[in-house]
């Protein structure tokens, strides 16, 4: 196996990278730390699509872990140029779900030098809540982060303590995500089904949300914080973004409203209208209603619960961005 210098000891650490490989995407964040000073040296993505097919047959395909190794191979390399330290690959909902992950892991051990370590969907909304509060200001307290990914939909409720410390309250990572609710509801894919199929899927998201509910109170929620690929490619949308801008979207903070307007037009829309989108990345736009539908869902469930809650904050910042801060 190849030395990479993530495998050699140090006796201080300042360059680090963490690997986030989800459902759909697997992505790189390098951090350096400068004086105590915490710079962004580099931040990639990569629709891989590891999850294909795993809701059915409970197996990653050949194919998409063929894709996933290429993207880790990719990345190892840019981590080497950045003179990286120590490396860390998180691996969530599809790989948790696969009865082949092992397979999974070793492919990946064998081109990165680091074993990929498989994240409870608890301990993945907990990562998902660090990154994504630690970069917003101004929040009311308790804040509910909702991070929509491939598989699953990670919901976290936080809140603040006498001490200024943020604490999580309470956690919980539910089944659905954006390739899982169209693989679940093929007709989201058809032009011709989708409006029918998409209240069919609304419906079940309601339900599973009544599961969440019983585990993580929305009638506490005071700030509502969306994170991950589905609600910031809709808030481009409701931003009238003409090319993706993570320093417009970072931050945002829109109106229920806005944000529906922004989902039905995901819904809706035709496949080659949304790939077309200067900010939509390749591999998204056939599981973007799917995601949106999810997104439409969980506002309106905490709007209902929660009514004083009245606009969303987005943040760019997620899992990757907890795993990679906890390596300083």
């Amino acid at each position: 196996m190849q030395t990479f210098p993530w495998n050699q000891t140090y006796s201080q650490v300042d360059t680090v990278a963490a690997v986030d490989c989800g459902t759909n995407s697997i992505r790189l964040l390098v951090l350096r730390r400068d004086n105590g000073v915490v710079q962004e040296l580099c931040r990639e993505m990569r629709i891989v699509r590891l999850g294909q097919g795993v809701e059915q047959s409970k197996l990653l395909a050949p194919e998409a872990i063929a894709r996933t190794v290429e993207a880790a191979i990719e990345y190892a390399q840019v981590c080497v140029g950045f003179g990286v330290q120590r490396l860390r690959f998180v691996a969530t909902s599809a790989t948790r779900d696969a009865l082949n992950r092992a397979e999974f892991i070793s492919a990946i051990e064998s081109v990165i030098g680091v074993v990929p370590e498989v994240l409870s969907g608890e301990v993945e909304a907990k990562y998902s809540f660090t990154g994504a509060v630690t970069a917003l200001s101004d929040l009311a307290w308790p804040a509910l982060v909702v991070d929509i990914g491939g598989g699953s939909t990670e919901f976290v409720l936080g809140d603040s303590t006498a001490s200024g410390q943020v604490q999580v309250v309470s956690a919980f990572s539910a089944d659905m995500g954006s390739v899982r609710l169209t693989e679940k509801f093929s007709g989201l894919a058809d032009e011709l089904q989708v409006r029918l199929e998409a209240q069919r899927a609304a419906r079940w998201v309601d339900k599973y949300l009544d599961s969440v509910s019983s585990r993580v109170d929305f009638r506490q929620v005071r700030s509502l914080v969306g994170v991950a690929g589905t609600v910031t490619t809709v808030t481009a949308k409701a931003l009238g973004l003409k090319k993706y801008q993570p320093e417009r979207i970072h931050g945002a903070r829109l109106s229920y409203a806005t944000q529906v307007a922004a989902c039905e037009f995901m819904i809706n829309a035709g496949l080659a209208e949304k790939a077309a989108l200067p900010y939509m990345p390749v591999g998204r736009a056939d599981v973007i209603a799917a995601g949106a539908i999810i997104w439409e869902r969980v506002m309106a469930r905490v709007h209902l619960e929660a009514p004083a809650v009245s606009v969303v904050s987005v943040s760019e910042k997620d899992i990757l961005d907890g795993v990679a801060l906890g390596l300083l």
